[in-house]
């Protein structure tokens, strides 16, 4: 039977099909027999079948490391010009992912494709779309590597390679751009604000809104429309917004149309295309071909940690509800590769996913399933009813009492009592997550909560080198992070 051309799989299927032929000279296509694959009538399975999957540290040590000493055609053909610096969330250690030339083309094309979904919006701001883009991200000067390449946040790298048309709407402007200290940054917009006249701001939530107080505070306005009054779009992703969606409106004179897409480091996976959509529309057909693993104990153990053949599913293979980890082969040399990021689908018919979290932060001690996405809307919820405004927050999983206990540490500068706050997270996630609910009542004895202020959780991103631009906090500590979040807490309580 021959499918639509614009069929989910066809798509998928021509982009495999068009990475493979592209690389398949270097060393990488080479050894995982691309052209084998590219004979083969079922090219799909073949791959799966020939080429094993990758985490960050697996196609580094064998792949990867070797262009940083200016070797050329290893995973993707060429030199590797440009690496984002992703620490992800979890490792202490920068990350090196290769951009390309060919990958910087496609994710401009996915930018204007997403511009261009704007126009179905009924609540278009349109006053809005010919104004100042503020996009709030890492230097654009970059460090150089020895062998001729360049390094920086991907914010950076886009900001560096953008269009000479995109210049009139830009700020805050090459120099400030440029500048590395997150603080300096922020000052510097901070002065120049009221010269701009800004209709896009564009970055990570918890960045954008620390932006926007200092903005208010500092000109002693009531709100941001009283600076940007025709601010009228946030175009956010990387993090789900709903924990801060509350402390957002608190800055607004009036309502303004949230846009969510799907960058990583690894390339421009998808974006909400319409106003209503439950979820993030998947970019099926510009140069990244995705695998679905079941993330369940089949393919995952207790730390999140992907076994080396997992179950994989092609796009015409997934079910709507259930949670995926994404495996991503894409145009910058990625083959396989595991981002960290689980996924829902919830529109099958229009392949719109949700974030749900990563595979290595979610908490199941005794089997409760506590995935971000359980907390993220717990905590949406309660800020909701309570008016109360929850920024940040982060959760821990320990031993209590011959059985086990949850801790939250929450971000919140609003008069809440902590028992109060307690009790009603505790009381929706058994709402929401039956696991959690059964678990409550036998293993996981206790929940216990600690508020603190909102500048704890900036001062400690500060003391990882984590301030600004890309960098998110972990919602679940595990491990060195967490040791070095009790070693904060100690610090700032003597």
């Amino acid at each position: 039977m021959r499918l639509a051309d614009n069929d989910p799989r066809s798509q998928q299927l021509r982009v495999l099909k068009k990475l493979l032929k592209k690389a398949r000279f270097t060393a990488f296509g080479q050894q995982y027999r691309f052209d084998e694959i590219l004979l083969s009538k079922h090219a799909g399975k073949k791959f799966q079948e020939l080429v094993p999957v990758h985490d960050y540290n697996k196609i580094y040590e064998e792949w990867w490391q070797k262009t940083l000493d200016g070797v050329p055609d290893v995973t993707w053909p060429g030199k590797i010009k440009f690496y984002a610096l992703s620490s992800g969330t979890s490792e202490a250690a920068s990350k090196y992912i290769p951009v390309t030339k060919d990958m910087l083309r496609s994710n401009r094309i996915n930018y204007i494709r997403q511009l261009i979904s704007l126009i179905s919006y009924e609540k278009l701001p349109r006053h809005a779309v010919t104004k100042g883009f503020l996009m709030l991200g890492g230097a654009t000067d970059l460090q150089k590597g020895k062998a001729g390449w360049y390094a920086g946040d991907l914010s950076g790298i886009l900001m560096k390679n953008r269009p000479f048309w995109f210049q009139t709407f830009y700020k805050p402007g090459g120099r400030i751009a440029k500048i590395k200290d997150w603080n300096e940054k922020l000052n510097e917009i901070v002065e120049k604000a009221p010269d701009w006249d800004i209709g896009y701001i564009v970055g990570v939530p918890a960045w954008c809104q620390m932006c926007m107080e200092m903005i208010i505070e500092h000109y002693k306005v009531e709100t941001i429309h009283d600076i940007w009054p025709n601010l009228g779009f946030f175009v956010h992703g990387g993090v789900a917004f709903e924990p801060y969606k509350k402390g957002f409106e608190k800055l607004l004179g009036k309502p303004i149309v949230y846009i969510e897409n799907y960058l990583s480091s690894e390339g421009f996976i998808g974006y909400r295309d319409r106003e209503h959509a439950k979820g993030m529309k998947l970019i099926l057909n510009n140069n990244i071909f995705m695998e679905f693993v079941p993330f369940n104990d089949k393919n995952f153990d207790a730390d999140g940690k992907m076994v080396e053949n997992p179950e994989a599913l092609m796009i015409h293979e997934v079910e709507e509800g259930k949670e995926y980890a994404l495996l991503m082969s894409t145009n910058a040399g990625a083959w396989r590769y595991l981002i960290g990021d689980t996924l829902r689908f919830v529109n099958l018919e229009r392949n719109e996913v949700v974030i749900t979290g990563r595979t290595k932060h979610f908490l199941s001690l005794v089997g409760e399933h506590l995935s971000v996405d359980n907390m993220n809307k717990a905590i949406q919820v309660v800020s909701e009813e309570l008016n109360i405004c929850i920024p940040e927050y982060t959760v821990v999983g320990f031993p209590h009492e011959n059985f086990f206990a949850h801790k939250w540490y929450v971000a919140c500068n609003d008069p809440v009592d902590e028992n109060v706050l307690r009790e009603k997270i505790d009381k929706y996630l058994c709402q929401i997550n039956d696991d959690y609910a059964v678990e409550r009542t036998s293993a996981l004895k206790d929940v216990f909560l600690q508020k603190l202020p909102e500048s704890y959780f900036f001062k400690f991103m500060e003391t990882k080198g984590k301030l600004g631009s890309q960098h998110k906090f972990p919602r679940v500590l595990k491990g060195k992070m967490l040791q070095d979040w009790n070693d904060f807490l100690a610090s700032q309580s003597t």
